[in-house]
């Protein structure tokens, strides 16, 4: 197995979690849906090509670290929707006007949302995508050299550097992530990383004890998140230090 390994390192970082009321939750690790996007953007494709988007998820497959812990942050909005310039036409990156959708209640009032982020953190991924098109190598290319600027979560989530590390043989996404050295800000004196990996990569016995229900599948045909899937969440350790 050929895996490729990413660098998410950012000021601010966000994993989308399930929506509740006014709040925009972060979950800890990326999600699937989250790979997705960010690799279709790369590519350049857009909502609407679900095909290409559910089935490169299917195939997508990582495990995650922390190299340097990040500091939760929460991002409080507020705008009043009632303003005579907010009723108007927007223009877009796509060199169209966008118009507000919705009720009365999404075009009026005051409108509050908390945004939640991770902040200064370091991540190392290991990812790779079952067999099929694209393949590992062309995803690999096409992150180096990007349709479109690529974003850790949230459009303001922009990358501090280049995401690709390089590429590995290995036998699953986990051994390619404990033989990759930490980042150089990582502490040298950091025995165990805070990560997460799919089941049956690790010991079975702490796998059992380690498992964490997700739902971080997306149907690209409805534009919500569906399923639950068991990952593993835990620690690694001896993870070699930056040369």
């Amino acid at each position: 197995m050929r895996c490729l390994l990413l660098r998410f390192d950012a000021p601010l970082m966000s994993f989308g979690g399930v929506l509740v009321d006014q709040h925009n939750p972060t979950e800890r690790f990326p999600g699937r849906a989250m790979l997705t996007g960010l690799i279709a953007n790369a590519f350049g494709w857009h909502h609407g090509d679900t095909e290409a988007l559910n089935e490169l998820q299917s195939r997508i497959e990582y495990a995650a670290r922390w190299d340097v812990p990040p500091i939760p942050l929460r991002d409080y909005h507020t705008v009043d929707l009632g303003q005579s310039h907010l009723g108007q036409p927007g223009w877009t990156t796509r060199g169209v006007p966008e118009h507000r959708e919705g009720g009365e209640a999404a075009k009026r009032g005051t409108h509050q949302r908390y945004r939640h982020y991770w902040a200064n953190g370091v991540m190392t991924l290991a990812l790779t995508v079952r067999e099929g098109m694209p393949d590992i190598e062309t995803v690999a290319t096409t992150l180096q050299h990007p349709a479109r600027p690529l974003f850790l979560g949230r459009k303001t989530c922009l990358p501090a550097g280049r995401l690709v590390l390089g590429q590995r043989e290995t036998v699953n996404p986990l051994s390619a992530l404990k033989v990759e050295p930490r980042d150089s800000r990582a502490s040298a004196e950091t025995e165990h990383f805070e990560a997460c990996w799919p089941l049956g990569c690790g010991d079975p016995v702490l796998e059992a004890r380690q498992r964490e229900r997700r739902t971080d599948d997306r149907d690209w045909r409805i534009q919500a998140h569906v399923g639950a899937r068991l990952m593993i969440t835990g620690h690694i350790s001896e993870v070699p230090l930056c040369t």
